[in-house]
């Protein structure tokens, strides 16, 4: 989840899960993990500031229908510096894939000119794109690495309630992957109880705000270090405790918990 995950046995024989926003730093930063694979998802709604420096990290790049057309349209204003047709003709995502009920036509005819593949699902109305993509990453993309694969998925939040709440549904769908929920103001991943984390913070381009939330089901026991008010044995759940607005106090944050939970901090402008 976060920039990377890696796995060892702890002294209570749980495996230990370690997060890192690192893909918000620069390409050529040392803190930067050399093993990471990136594959970056694009929705359709207003994409973050960062969106080319995600693109860059990725090794490959989907559009979910709309999010093509706010590549097509977001991009030369993130990059207000050079030519727009420049701009556009260099960010072509791989692949654009979905219902196709928002893609404009000039949109999909442009990028299929420039050789980006189409897949049309709009028989599958079951699924949101954003589920229809990740599927696809995880079953039909042989040369990407796959135990070390980290999904950025821009444009995830804001805008209507229902679709932010499809997209963190697909955290739970996909629970056993890792996907990471952007927005310009705060990222979202999930941290599944399986395991003991360590969130390293990247304190120059997030935090310190923060938050735990038990989504889905309550936490009968979840416990905390490194936050201005941890949590100790804490039982958290909808109508009782929530742990938001909380506080990342140093470099590593500590989280276990008998039932998954969002991790959620906010991204500095």
């Amino acid at each position: 989840m976060a920039a990377y995950w890696s796995s060892r046995q702890d002294s209570c024989v749980m495996e230990v899960m370690i997060h890192s926003s690192t893909f918000l730093l620069p390409t050529n930063s040392s803190d930067t993990h050399p093993s990471l694979t990136y594959a970056l998802i694009l929705l359709n709604q207003r994409l973050p500031r960062f969106a080319p420096l995600l693109w860059n990290h990725a090794q490959l790049r989907v559009c979910a229908d709309g999010g093509a057309n706010r590549v097509y349209d977001d991009f030369p204003q993130l990059l207000p510096h050079e030519d727009a047709s420049h701009v556009r003709n260099r960010y072509k995502p791989d692949l654009i894939k979905g219902d196709m009920d928002s893609i404009r036509t000039e949109v999909l005819d442009f990028y299929a000119s420039l050789g980006t593949k189409v897949i049309d699902e709009s028989q599958d109305q079951d699924t949101t794109d954003l589920h229809k993509c990740v599927a696809y990453i995880r079953d039909f993309t042989p040369n990407l690495e796959k135990s070390n694969l980290c999904i950025l998925v821009a444009g995830a939040l804001g805008g209507r309630f229902d679709h932010e709440a499809g997209n963190l549904n697909v955290l739970f769908q996909f629970s056993a992957m890792r996907i990471i929920l952007l927005s310009d103001d705060c990222l979202i991943h999930l941290l599944p109880k399986t395991h003991r984390h360590e969130i390293y913070i990247q304190s120059s381009v997030e935090g310190p705000h923060c938050g735990l939330i038990p989504i889905g089901m309550p936490s009968g026991r979840t416990s905390t270090t490194g936050l201005q008010w941890d949590l100790d044995d804490a039982e958290m759940r909808f109508g009782g405790l929530v742990s938001s607005s909380n506080i990342a106090k140093g470099e590593k944050i500590t989280v276990t918990s008998d039932s998954d939970l969002l991790w959620t901090i906010s991204i500095k402008k």
